[in-house]
């Protein structure tokens, strides 16, 4: 009984190699790198058409205030709205929700700590002189 066991453990690491091999051999060739460069294009694509998304709701958002402002001056110019005074729904969401993750590989990343620090680094520094 003990050696089927042994017998298992060692087939399903045998497996697991292999697949493991053949999943780095792909990334290197020519299709796999061909890929990964594919994978970069759509996220800088996403990434332009959030930045374009995001400036034209601010763009909508300095207008509104624009307009409201000078039919409540009679055409006067006030200072423009803080950032915190002009939050919209979606920019509040997006700032609480957090950076994106995309896929298994940001989840390891933010499980490992990769995303950056997550506190002011100023912050705790009781002690120390600058």
């Amino acid at each position: 009984m003990r050696g089927a066991i042994w017998f298992v453990v060692g087939a399903g690491a045998g497996v697991y190699a292999m697949v493991k091999g053949r999943r780095a051999a792909e990334a290197f060739t020519a299709d796999g790198l061909r890929d990964r460069a594919q994978a970069i294009g759509v996220g800088a694509r996403i990434f332009r058409e959030e930045l374009a998304t995001g400036k034209a709701e601010k763009e909508l958002e300095l207008r509104e205030w624009i307009e409201t402002t000078r039919a409540r001056s009679g055409g006067e110019l006030a200072r423009p709205p803080a950032p915190s005074e002009g939050v919209t729904a979606r920019s509040a969401e997006a700032r609480t929700a957090g950076p994106k993750q995309i896929g298994a590989a940001g989840a390891e990343q933010q499980r490992l700590g990769l995303n950056g620090p997550t506190e002011d680094p100023r912050q705790n520094m009781e002690g120390s002189n600058p």
